[in-house]
């Protein structure tokens, strides 16, 4: 089964690193990625760009609205994510608890819609 891994965080709570943090930071994600992929569950993962630039588009009364930010004011933001192949909801959770966003922010995890069957 396919599950996404949502990154959630609040932008003001992300660790100030110093460059020496920043890299050591970055290779638990790459050690992380490494290991998902090693275990044969990694389809992809990215990460996003600032909510600030963001677009939001909406249809209202047959109008396209677009504008600048989140689809709604919240205090945690999409940051990136991961989609993986598990064999369940437990193996996809403690993936998911090995996310260092998990740490400061919340990870959501969601399987993908299989449609009707």
């Amino acid at each position: 089964m396919k599950y996404m891994l949502l990154i959630y965080g609040n932008q003001t709570e992300v660790p100030n690193y110093s460059p020496e943090e920043f890299k050591a930071a970055a290779q638990v994600w790459q050690s992380l990625t490494v290991d998902m992929k090693n275990a044969g569950v990694l389809i992809d993962t990215n990460g996003l760009a600032p909510v600030s630039d963001a677009t939001s588009v909406r249809v209202r009364n047959g109008k396209t609205i677009i504008a600048d930010g989140p689809f709604a004011e919240t205090h945690e933001q999409l940051g990136g994510f991961f989609l993986i192949d598990c064999k369940d909801l437990d193996e996809a959770t403690s993936w998911a608890a090995k996310i260092p966003g998990a740490q400061w922010g919340t990870i959501e995890v969601r399987p993908l819609w299989s449609g009707a069957q």
